[in-house]
C-alpha cells in the first residue's frame, strides 16, 4: 500500500471513529473537505455520547464557517457532502434516533428535509412534539411522500384491477402487455420476405381490455398497534387508489383495542395518516366483527386483514368470525406485516389457523398486493 493510500485509510478511520480516534490518529491530517465531513458528522453523532452520559467535548478544530453550525446549515452541508442514500440515512437518524429538537421545532428546517417514506413515518410518530407551524410543514412532507408512492403504485392497481385481456375484441391502443402475437403472425404471413428470410410486420394487433362494471366492495381492516406504521401508511395509500376506481367501494377501518372507522377519509391518505394513532394492544376479533356490517354482498366483497396476527383478544372469536365470513363466500385475504427491509414479521401459527378457516395469507409488497387482489376479482 502506498503512503497516499495509507493516509486516505487513516483519514477514513478517523472520520468513522470520531472522538475516539484522537489517541490513535492524532497526527492524521485532514484536508478541508474532510474537515467539513468531520464537523458535520460530529454535529449529529456527538449526541450519542451525550445520551450515554458522556460529555461531547470541544471540537478538535476551529470553525471553517463564519457562523455557528445550526440545524439548517447542518442539513445543507450534509446534503452537499454525502451521496443521496447516505444523506437520507443521516437525516433519518437525526429525526428518529436523536430527535434533533432544532429540526422538529423549526418550520424552515423541516421544509429542508428530504421527503422519504422513512422520514414520514418518523415524523408521524412524533406529532405530539410539533407546534402549529411545524404541523403544517409535516403535513406537506407527508403529502409529498404520499404523492410519490401513489404515482408509483397507482398504475399497478389500475392495470391489475380494471380489466383482463379479451382476445375477441381488438384495441387500437399500443401496449406491449396487450400484444396479440398469434393474430399478428397469422395476418402478416403474406408479407414474408423470402430474400431476407424474415416476416415483415406491417400491422400489429393488440387485445382490448374488458372493463368490469359490477361493483366490488373492498374492506381494509388495518392493525395500527405497535410498530405497524409501514403497513398503515401503505394501506392508506392503497385505499385511496382503490377508492378512485369507478367500480370499487372502499371501507377503511384501523384498530388496536379500539376501532377507528376512517371510511369517510379513504380517498385522502394524508388525512388518514395524520389521524392514525399507533400504539396500544391488539383486538383483531373485535375489528373483524365490526367490519361485518359492511358486507352486504358477500360474493362481491374482498375483506383484507392487514396485521402481524398477534391477537390480544379472543382467538376463538376471531377464528369463528373468519369461518363465518368464509361460509358466506366472502373473499378473505390476510396481508402480513413487513419490516423496514420488507421481511415478513407476523405470528405464523395464527396465520396458519386463519388459513385453515378460509383466509388466504401472504406477505407481499404493495405492488404485488395489487396483482393478488386482481386475481381474486377474476
Amino acid at each position: 500500500m502506498t503512503s497516499r493510500q495509507d493516509a486516505d485509510s487513516a483519514a477514513r478511520w478517523r472520520l468513522i471513529l470520531g472522538r475516539y480516534s484522537d489517541r490513535a490518529f492524532d497526527q492524521v491530517q485532514l484536508d478541508r473537505e474532510q474537515l467539513r465531513l468531520e464537523r458535520t458528522l460530529d454535529y449529529l453523532y456527538n449526541r450519542e455520547y451525550e445520551r450515554r452520559g458522556q460529555a461531547a467535548g470541544q471540537p478538535r478544530h476551529g470553525s471553517l464557517d463564519n457562523s455557528q453550525l445550526t440545524a439548517i446549515n447542518w442539513l445543507n452541508n450534509a446534503r452537499k457532502l454525502f451521496p443521496q442514500s447516505t444523506f437520507e440515512r443521516i437525516q433519518m437518524q437525526a429525526v428518529e434516533r436523536y430527535q434533533l429538537d432544532a429540526l422538529l421545532k423549526d418550520e424552515k428546517s423541516l421544509r429542508s428535509l428530504e421527503p422519504t417514506p422513512q422520514l414520514a413515518k418518523a415524523l408521524l410518530s412524533m406529532r405530539g412534539r410539533m407546534n402549529a407551524q411545524t404541523r403544517e410543514a409535516v403535513r406537506d412532507i407527508i403529502r409529498q411522500v404520499v404523492e410519490q408512492i401513489v404515482a408509483r403504485l397507482k398504475p399497478n392497481f389500475v392495470h391489475a384491477v380494471q380489466g383482463r385481456r379479451n382476445r375477441f375484441r381488438r384495441s387500437v391502443i399500443v401496449n406491449s402487455q396487450n400484444f396479440d402475437w398469434r393474430r399478428t403472425i397469422q395476418q402478416n404471413l403474406k408479407h414474408y420476405h423470402t430474400g431476407l428470410n424474415k416476416l415483415i410486420i406491417q400491422q400489429p394487433f393488440f387485445n382490448a381490455r374488458v372493463q368490469r362494471h359490477l361493483p366490488w366492495t373492498v374492506v381494509l381492516c388495518v392493525d395500527q398497534s405497535g410498530s405497524m406504521m409501514s403497513s398503515v401508511m401503505y394501506s392508506a395509500i392503497c385505499a385511496s387508489i382503490l377508492a378512485s376506481l369507478p367500480a370499487v367501494k372502499v371501507h377503511l377501518v384501523l384498530f388496536d383495542t379500539h376501532i377507528a372507522d376512517l371510511s369517510h377519509l379513504a380517498h385522502d391518505p394524508v388525512e388518514v395518516l395524520l389521524t392514525a394513532q399507533l400504539g396500544g394492544g391488539t383486538d383483531i376479533a373485535k375489528a373483524v366483527a365490526y367490519c361485518e356490517k359492511y358486507i352486504t354482498q358477500p360474493s362481491r366483497t374482498i375483506f383484507t386483514l392487514i396485521s402481524d396476527f398477534e391477537e390480544g383478544g379472543s382467538v376463538a372469536h376471531l377464528l369463528n368470525a373468519v369461518s363465518r365470513l368464509n361460509s358466506q363466500q366472502v373473499k378473505l385475504l390476510g396481508l402480513a406485516a413487513l419490516d423496514e427491509q420488507a421481511n415478513p414479521v407476523y405470528d405464523m401459527q395464527m396465520a396458519q389457523k386463519l388459513n385453515e378457516r378460509g383466509m388466504s395469507v401472504a406477505a407481499l409488497t404493495p405492488e404485488h398486493f395489487a396483482q393478488w387482489m386482481a386475481e381474486v376479482m377474476q
